[in-house]
């Protein structure tokens, strides 16, 4: 069984990937991760010297050989992930795939991403916290319909990671 964990960034799908994976005694993945070994570059410099339209060909192919293993695992997609290249469907008609999407509100995400902007190459033009709320709230406007078609989901306000886990394994067995 595979558990793929999407939604925003900062929703907390690595720090439930690991978590989770080690209660199952599962392989976690972080695909972001994954795609940065393959390519022995970050994210950020793939962006920078190959462009959005390279990154997101390589994040599909990446997923798809993720995906091939017949390993139990928990892997956590980066936050764009479901919503290009046909990644949705591929995850969709994967028998052995579940996917949950971690539902977090805009308030709690904003505050998230505040705190960590400098290690989000994303976000590092945004100078202040109301910028970064319109900025989510337009990224969040165009991914939920791709989220939505998650298997499962979870809202995460007021949870923690622990808490988070438990729901997540309470439906899988």
């Amino acid at each position: 069984m595979k558990v793929v964990l999407m939604g925003y960034m900062g929703s907390g799908k690595s720090a439930i990937s690991r978590f989770l994976s080690s209660k199952l005694d599962w392989q976690p993945i972080d695909l972001d991760n994954f795609i940065e070994d393959k390519e022995g570059k970050t994210i950020s410099n793939i962006f920078a010297d190959k462009g959005v339209i390279y990154f997101r060909k390589k994040e599909s192919q990446y997923l798809q050989e993720v995906l091939k293993s017949n390993d139990s695992m928990i892997l956590a997609l980066g936050g764009g992930t479901p919503c290009y290249s046909n990644n949705i469907e591929v995850l969709k008609i994967e028998p052995e795939v579940i996917t949950v999407y971690l539902k977090a509100s805009i308030n709690l995400l904003v505050d998230r991403l505040w705190k960590e902007k400098e290690h989000r190459p994303i976000l590092s033009s945004i100078e202040d916290k109301n910028e970064l709320l319109e900025f989510v709230g337009k990224h969040l406007f165009e991914r939920v319909p791709f989220y939505s078609q998650a298997d499962k989901t979870i809202s995460t306000d007021g949870k923690s990671v622990e808490e988070i886990a438990e729901e997540i394994t309470n439906l899988l067995f």
